[in-house]
Order: structure tokens, then sequence, then C-alpha cells
């Protein structure tokens, strides 16, 4: 498991966050309406509780004493009790029917920008994957990748629609419910936030377990999915030797850490919510005592007034009133509103801290720098398709410096490598397994660039070509075939438009797969299952040929194509090669030598090395390695009884 995966990392990172606003900036109108929604709800939802104060302390339980209610921005109301309570509660009413319109511009709002922020995310995310050597792909875990794309992003949306949403409104709200409560009684106002850090310490406390809690489900989650992957893969292994019970223990194992962390958050949610209820309650009744005293002997008190003034529309004024009943109700009901959105921050701080996590971490995939790039100017090459190996160093690792350059380094894969492949010729590479022959094909097609040496095509190199165009050259067949999730049609088309159905249906015939096409019940449509499941490998292998005779490329490469197939298929993929490679320069990687014996010319890959080219019969007189390669594999039906060993010279080819 990853370090990276276990670290929740800061639940704020103003670096992060700054860089996470620019993808909001497309949409900055829809969160500026988001926004002003939340402050006006925000006042709403704070005016309510003071408009019960007026209604109790104006007409239910006047005072003898003047409040602050009979003048000033309350004095149009009616003085008549059943028609001013009228008027409050269809001011009330209107609060509750502008704070539903507000929520849903909020909500609609911020989740339609949540969505497109997903949306424009997930695709600069996979943009970025598509331009990433693959090198980088060698070293990252597919299901890493996977999550980036689907599960960090998904936090990211959490953190756009939900935490930072109701982290402005429960502040707003907060700041709202503080300054009105420090108008009406500053008194019964402090007597409230009394409980306020007793419900900080429980928050820390809290929070550290319940960060603890979500560091182990998160580690769990990784495993469980990794654990699937590997044994639903390999289910034919696992039930081939009988290890279905050992595991299952193991995954019971791994789940139920799972649980187990999952339990602990649950035991933190169920102790720091009824300790945050309680700590309210106490501060409700600290007021009920406090200020039901002051309403019973109408102590005095000093409050704020608003009025209404010509030149600033809205004036603050001390008056000094009486503790009112309607105050004490108005206190209560604050009361519980106030420690509502403190509870709430505990769980929005988790949302952040997984946000800003998941946001390092994708960053992180972003930044990794595309190192096989199309050059600034590029060239074309003109000319019917030349292919040359000039002295071409290569290792799977950072490029060494220029003069560094060693042959005694033990990780080149290959070592000055030198050959050419004429227009219109095919040339058989053969040799041990790992020699270096697929390796000549990942840097022909510039999937890696070389440390030393060059590849050309025509004469340019294929480090100053254009990637498209460079690879638009040549059709592959790989020697494990790929299919997509589709039909057979659509996967020998590969979603290019110039490619009729009629250049499919020839394709298909060239590579003499229509007598398998013509049995299926849609033909061409019929469907293909994830990476072709339905379909046997040979089947899947002349999908793969007739998807690159579709594509009519210039150059042809064959990568162990026939290594997968029957005896019967390979004598039917031998008569399409005739066909593919006429008038191509082609390419063809082998160890079944019966595929490469009509080959122009035939490259003996040994160690990294060139230790042998020529046509099949050169090769053999050479009594080389070629020739022990041959005799291996036809010695009983062409060597007859010539031992692996009957000459010194194959002796001493195979011992290099």
């Amino acid at each position: 498991m990853s370090q990276e995966e276990e670290v929740l990392g800061k639940a704020y990172d103003s670096r992060l966050m700054a860089r996470l606003l620019k993808y909001l900036r497309p949409y900055r109108w829809q969160v500026a309406i988001a926004l002003a929604s939340i402050v006006l709800k925000s006042f709403a939802d704070v005016l309510g509780p003071y408009l019960t104060k007026v209604a109790i302390d104006r007409y239910l339980a006047p005072k003898a004493v003047a409040t602050a209610t009979s003048s000033g921005i309350w004095s149009w109301l009616s003085p008549h009790a059943v028609t001013g309570i009228a008027q409050i509660a269809a001011i009330y009413v209107g609060l509750l029917v502008l704070s539903f319109l507000l929520e849903f511009l909020q909500t609609y709002y911020m989740q339609w920008t949540g969505q497109k922020v997903m949306f424009d995310l997930r695709r600069q995310i996979f943009r970025h994957l598509q331009r990433l050597h693959v090198a980088f792909f060698d070293k990252n875990p597919v299901g890493r990748l996977v999550t980036r794309v689907t599960t960090d992003v998904d936090a990211l949306n959490e953190m756009f629609t939900s935490g930072v949403v109701s982290i402005f409104e429960d502040l707003f709200v907060l700041a709202g419910i503080l300054g009105v409560m420090l108008c009406m009684n500053w008194k019964l106002a402090l007597i409230t936030f009394a409980v306020l850090p007793f419900i900080v310490v429980a928050t820390k406390i809290f929070r550290d377990r319940v960060r603890d809690s979500y560091r182990r489900i998160r580690v769990a989650i990784a495993r469980i999915n990794s654990y699937l992957q590997e044994h639903i893969s390999g289910m034919m292994v696992l039930q081939l030797f009988n290890r279905e019970r050992k595991a299952y223990t193991r995954f019971e194992e791994i789940n139920r850490s799972h649980m187990d962390a999952f339990k602990d958050a649950i035991m933190a949610y169920s102790v720091y919510y009824p300790v945050v209820e309680i700590l309210s309650a106490i501060a409700i009744a600290c007021v009920i005592w406090f200020g039901g005293g002051d309403v019973m002997r109408n102590t005095p008190v000093t409050s704020v007034a608003l009025s209404f003034n010509p030149k600033t529309l809205i004036a603050f004024r001390l008056v000094s009133t009486v503790a009112s009943l309607g105050v004490l109700v108005a206190f209560i009901q604050y009361a519980l509103r106030f420690f509502r959105p403190i509870m709430d921050f505990s769980e929005k701080y988790n949302i952040l801290q997984s946000a800003m996590a998941a946001s390092e971490r994708i960053f992180k995939l972003l930044d990794t720098p595309v190192q096989v790039i199309s050059p600034a100017v590029t060239k074309r090459p003109e000319g019917s398709g030349r292919i040359e190996f000039d002295h071409v160093w290569f290792a799977y690792r950072d490029a060494p410096e220029s003069g560094a350059i060693s042959e005694q380094l033990p990780d080149w894969v290959l070592r000055d490598v030198t050959f050419a492949i004429e227009p219109g010729e095919t040339v058989a590479i053969v040799g041990h397994t790992g020699a270096g022959k697929t390796t000549l094909i990942s840097l022909l097609l510039r999937f890696y660039d070389v440390q030393k040496g060059a590849v050309r095509i025509d004469g340019v190199d294929v480090k100053e070509m254009d990637l498209s165009d460079l690879r638009s050259r040549f059709g592959v067949v790989l020697q494990d075939p790929f299919l997509f999730s589709g039909t057979i049609g659509g996967n020998i088309r590969l979603g290019t438009k110039r490619i009729q159905d009629a250049d499919i249906e020839q394709a298909a015939e060239d590579v003499n797969l229509t007598d398998f096409i013509r049995a299926l019940p849609k033909g061409f449509d019929e469907e293909v299952r994830e990476r072709g499941s339905t379909l046997s490998t040979g089947q899947k292998q002349l999908i793969s040929f007739a998807r690159a005779l579709a594509h009519e490329p210039k150059i042809l490469i064959l990568d162990e194509a026939t290594s997968s197939v029957d005896t019967e298929t390979e004598f039917r993929v031998r008569d399409a090669l005739n066909r593919m490679v006429e008038g191509r320069t082609s390419l063809i990687i082998a160890h079944r030598l019966s595929t490469v014996q009509r080959a122009d010319k035939i490259i003996v890959m040994h160690k990294g090395q060139v230790r042998e080219m020529g046509t099949h019969q050169q090769l053999l007189a050479q009594h080389g390695i070629y020739f022990k390669l041959y005799q291996l594999q036809y010695k009983d039906q062409e060597i007859g009884s010539a031992p692996a060993t009957s000459t010194p010279e194959v002796t001493a080819s195979a011992d290099d």
C-alpha cells in the first residue's frame, strides 16, 4: 500500500485551494449566485427567532416599560394585537418562502458547478494520461490511476457542493446569531457562550479520533479493492490449487479491519453528538435560569435597536429596556440554532481533509511531466518507409549523460544496435526471450526515447516527427491482442471514420476471418465484452490482423503475432501474411521460425546486440545462434539424428 493512500493530509492548504478555485473560474457567475443565496438565506434564518421576540414583546406579553419594538424599524406594525401578529406571521411565511427559493438556487447552482468541475477534471486527467509515456504506466498500478479519476474527483465534488458551501452558510449563520444575541442581551449571550470551550475540547478529541478512523477506512478499502481485483482475475488458479478457503480467510481479515475502523468512527460520532447536545442543553438551561429571573425581576438591560434614518436608511442606537419574555424565547431558539453549525464543522472538517488529500494526489498526477512529446517544429518523412537503427543504446531507466555510456553497465537492454530495413522489405527479428526484440518496436513507435544513437524513418529521426503522424504510419499486431468493449466491426474500425464497412469486410476476408464472422448471429455487429472474454485467443488475434490491415499502414509490425494461435489458425494467418506484407515495409518478431523463413532478411538478437544477419539459408549455413534455434525446433523433422551440439560453432554461438 502506497504511503500516499494512507495519509489524509491537511484540512486546508492555501496552495491547493487556490489551484482548485481556478476550476471554478469558468462558472464564476453561477458560484456568485450561490454565494449570494447563502448570504441572504443566512439572514432569513437569523431573522426568524427575532420575529418571535417582536411578536411576544409587542403583542403577547407587552411590558409597562417601552421596549425597542415599539419604535424604530418595527414602528410600522399595527398597534392592534391580531393585526400585528398577522403581519408578523406573513413576514415569517415570506421568509420561509424566500429561504426555500434561496436554498434551491444555492443547491442547484453548486451541484451544477460541482458536476461541471468533475467533468473538466476527469477530462483533463484522462487527456493527460493519454499523453504520458509507457514507462509511467510500467511504474503505476492501474487501480491507483482509476482511483484518481473516480474516487478522488468525487471527494472534490463533495467539497465544492457540500463542504465549502455548508461552511460558508454556517459561518454566516453563526455570525448573525452571535451579533443578534449580543445586541439583544449581552449578559445572556455570554452565558450561552460559556460552554464553547468545552465544545472546542470535545470537537478536538472527536476530530482526532475520526481522522484516524477515516485513514484506516481508506486503507482498508484500498486493500479490499486490490485483493478483489487480484483474486477475481486469478480465480481459475485459485480454484485449480484449492485455495478458496485460504483466500476467504484472508479476505475476511481485510474486510474485518474495514468494519472495525467504521465501528470506531461510529463510536466517535455516537459520543460526540450527545456531548454537544448536553452542553447546548446546559447553556439553554442557564439562559432560562438567569433570563427567567431577569424577566421576573424586570431587570433593566441595555440593547441595540434598529431605526430608519433618512441619510443612512438604517441606524443603530442603544436603548434601555427591561429583560423581556420575548428576548428569553428568542435566546432559546437562537441557542438551539447556534450549536447545530458547530457540530457540522467537525463533519465538514473531514470532507475538507479528504478533498485536500485527493487534490494533492490529482495534481501530483497532472504535474507528471510528459517526457515523450512532439517537437515544436516537426519533420515529415518523404519516402516509402525505410527504417534505420543507427548505433542505438537503450535502458529502461533515466537517460544518463552522453559521456556516461559504458558497455560494462549491466542494465542496457540494447547495446550499439545498427541495421536498416529497406522500403518494401520484410525483415524478421528472432532471438531468445529478453534479447531486446520487442524493445526495438517500442523505440520505433517512440514509446520510449533512446539514450544514444538514433532511430530514423526515411532519414528523419523519429524524435523530430509529430507523434500522431509517426504512429499513423504503422499497423501493429501484438502478441497479446487487446479488444475493447463494443462490436467486432467497431474493434476493426477503432474509431477511424475513413474506414467504411466494405473496408472492414475486405480486411476480414484478407485475414481469413470471414467464415468465423458469418457463423455469428449478428456478424460484424456481434457484441464484444471486456477484453474479448467471449472469444478465443486465435479469434482475437485474427481480429487484430484485420484491424491492422483495415488501416492500410505503410509499415507493418507483427510482434509474436502467431505465438498465441493453434497450428491450423497459423496456416490461415500465414496465407494472410503474404497479402499483408505485399508492397509494405514489414517487421516481424517471432519465436516460431516457420513464420520468418520467407523473410527477405532475418536479424538475430542476443543479449541486446545484433549477432547475426542474413536470409534463412545463409544463417543456417553459418551454424550460429539461428542454427541453434532452428535445430531446437525442427531437429526431429529435418535435422534427424544430428545432436544438439554437433558442431563446435553451434556450441560457441549458444554460449555467447
